[in-house]
């Protein structure tokens, strides 16, 4: 027996059912302006009732004037990623635009799915928050799609960050302002274009003439630090601070410590970098670097809007400048 498919419900039937032309249609559900309250609904009534449903990428394209934005998060339980999403969307939501959200599900990790789910949903800017692909790759990836860097520079691609030179330097001098002379750094993989802490940590501690302790942890999450971390705390000479990539290592330091006997700030000051909201509540009281993660979302968005609107414009650099936020997690070193 032969079927027939039964044939797509379109923007010509909804005018039809209302009485109106299918240019006030399309307006409608663009959200242009010219449609009055009344007339938008009995357009939105006529099109469930039809079962009409708007393919908003297809409209893009068909105006030749893309309305979304993609944003790729690398980790959601990471609280910067929640308060960069929230800058984006406050940025970009007056204009209409539409926001298509991809996390990563590798957690530290390259993943390249999550970037490709964006391209396939033809967006017509991607804000990456934060890419761990080489230089070259993320070069690349923004010929094929106009492409916003979040957190970190990269060279001849749009740019919204945080200047983690000057971060890490306040954090490291906080610990050395204090006294201390055993000052550790908790990181995670190498990548390029995210070793600036790293880097100006291992600068700071040879110009004051101190020997830098650097310890790799597999990810940039609690967990991992945790166990990379549990090998500082063994030895006599153990470090008396310790300067954390994130706070959520800071944190994994922090639980370390505490199954070592270790009391933060009695025996171990601790200065994390984000300044999440974990980093200010009671009895955490995080010493942290905030890179300003909802203003760096908020800027973000606003230059997403501004490379869809001129796509030739020259490339974007922008750069916050972080602040060091002193809490109770840090003190001088028990003599």
């Amino acid at each position: 027996m032969k079927t027939t498919r039964a044939r797509s419900i379109t923007q010509e039937d909804v005018a039809r059912e209302v009485g109106v032309s299918r240019t006030l249609v399309s307006f409608a559900f663009r959200g242009a302006p010219g449609v009055s309250d009344e007339t938008k609904q009995a357009i939105f009534d006529a099109a469930k009732l039809l079962g009409y449903s708007h393919n908003a990428a297809a409209a893009d394209l068909a105006r030749k004037q893309p309305a979304t934005v993609g944003l790729f998060l690398l980790d959601l339980s990471n609280e910067v990623y929640v308060d960069v999403f929230s800058g984006v969307r406050e940025a970009i939501s007056p204009m209409k635009k539409r926001l298509i959200l991809s996390v990563s599900h590798s957690r530290g990790s390259i993943d390249e799915g999550s970037l490709s789910s964006l391209i396939e949903a033809r967006v017509g800017v991607i804000i990456a928050a934060t890419l761990l692909e080489p230089d070259s790759q993320v070069q690349e990836l923004s010929r094929t799609v106009p492409l916003i860097s979040v957190t970190r520079r990269v060279e001849g691609v749009d740019s919204v960050y945080s200047n983690n030179v000057a971060g890490a330097r306040a954090a490291v001098e906080h610990l050395l302002r204090l006294g201390h002379t055993r000052i550790a750094h908790v990181t995670g993989p190498i990548h390029q274009g995210h070793e600036d802490r790293r880097l100006t940590y291992e600068e700071v501690i040879h110009k004051a003439g101190l020997v830098p302790q650097v310890v790799y942890a597999q990810d940039y999450t609690q967990e991992a630090a945790r166990q990379a971390a549990d090998q500082l705390f063994g030895a006599l000479d153990r470090p008396t601070a310790v300067f954390a990539h994130n706070d959520e290592m800071a944190l994994g330091v922090r639980e370390i410590a505490f199954v070592h006997g270790l009391e933060v700030p009695r025996d171990l000051s601790l200065v994390g970098y984000d300044d999440s909201r974990i980093a200010k509540l009671h009895g955490i009281d995080l010493t942290s670097v905030d890179l300003h993660a909802l203003e760096l979302g908020r800027t973000a968005g606003i230059t997403a809007l501004e490379r869809l609107a001129k796509p030739d414009f020259p490339v974007i650099d922008r750069k916050l400048e972080p602040r060091l936020m002193v809490r109770s997690s840090t003190a001088a070193p028990a003599r």
